[in-house]
Order: C-alpha cells, then sequence, then structure tokens
C-alpha cells in the first residue's frame, strides 16, 4: 500500500475541489454564517441534543467541502479554505521546506501542497486575504472531533496549549 492509499489527507471528494477553488463565494458564507451562529449559540445551546447534532454535521459538510480533519479550532477562512490539516505534517503556519518543484507534497507527490493552494486561493479572497500571513497558534489537541462552531461560540477555540503565547508586535520588532 503506497502513502497516498494510506493516508486520509490524499483523498479528495468529488467536486470539493471546485468549491475550494472558489473561495470569494465560500468566505461570504462564512461571515454570514459565523454572524448568524454567533446570535443564535446561546438560544440552539439551550437544546440538549444540539451538540450531539453539530459534531456529526460538521464532518459531514466540512468532511465532504474540505476534507476536515475535525481539529476543533477551525482556521479556513484564514487559509484560502484550504484546511492545514489535511497536510500530511499538520503544519499550520505554511509548508515544510519539501515543497516539490510543481507544487506538490514531499510525503505525498501526486497531492499538491497544501500550503501552495491555501496561498494561492487566499489570493482570490477580499474579505480574509490578510489573515494569511498571521502566525496560527498550534493546535490543542484536546479539542480534536469536537465542533469548531461550538468551541468559537464558546472561545475554546482561541485556548492554546499551556507553555505557548504569541509574540507581540513590539516583541517582534526588537
Amino acid at each position: 500500500m503506497s502513502d497516498s492509499d494510506s493516508m486520509k489527507e490524499a483523498r479528495r471528494a468529488p467536486g470539493s475541489e471546485w468549491l475550494k477553488n472558489h473561495p470569494r463565494l465560500l468566505e461570504i458564507i462564512y461571515k454570514v454564517s459565523e454572524s448568524s451562529f454567533r446570535r443564535t449559540y446561546p438560544l440552539l445551546k439551550r437544546f440538549g441534543l444540539f451538540r450531539r447534532f453539530m459534531v456529526p454535521a460538521e464532518e459531514l459538510a466540512k468532511g465532504w467541502m474540505f476534507n476536515c480533519q475535525m481539529c476543533g479550532q477551525c482556521i479556513l477562512h484564514s487559509t484560502g479554505m484550504t484546511c492545514p490539516m489535511n497536510c500530511p505534517k499538520n503544519l499550520r503556519n505554511g509548508p515544510c521546506g519539501g515543497v516539490r518543484a510543481n507544487g506538490h507534497c514531499e510525503v505525498i507527490p501526486e497531492m499538491p501542497c497544501v500550503w501552495v493552494q491555501a496561498w494561492e486561493r487566499s489570493q482570490r479572497m477580499t474579505l480574509y486575504t490578510d489573515e494569511m500571513i498571521l502566525i496560527q497558534p498550534p493546535v490543542n489537541r484536546t479539542l480534536y472531533n469536537t465542533s469548531s462552531w461550538i468551541n468559537m461560540a464558546e472561545g475554546l477555540d482561541t485556548d492554546v496549549p499551556t507553555g505557548w503565547r504569541a509574540v507581540t508586535e513590539a516583541e517582534a520588532r526588537a
């Protein structure tokens, strides 16, 4: 069995590449969805089955559209509507040094590099283009297989692993 057969990251859902290649449409849908979810979440969380519904719904929809790995801290809008967790190395802040000359992954040579795709797609966005250059905190692995929408509404998606902190602008200039 080859690496591409054994690695979940290499699978692509039919039709999802077309959708991801139209990030401007997706970012508008995201912006409206985020605003609506934040406003309605206090009411929705009163329903006991809501949490049970959200994880499978996210897994199904985002799994098909983005090959979502259910990290619980979705940053699609910051990465050109391309899930960075599809990188076989799970890199969250840009490509490794092994991107091939043709823009493909060093681990799975037949797979385009997730970060090359993220950069290209982010350049076609208008609302979140600048977020591509932000340093993302490491993934909080305790949030795996939880709803990123619920985590966002409850502020859990901004929790970072103990010992990590972002560098301030002043520190970066020093």
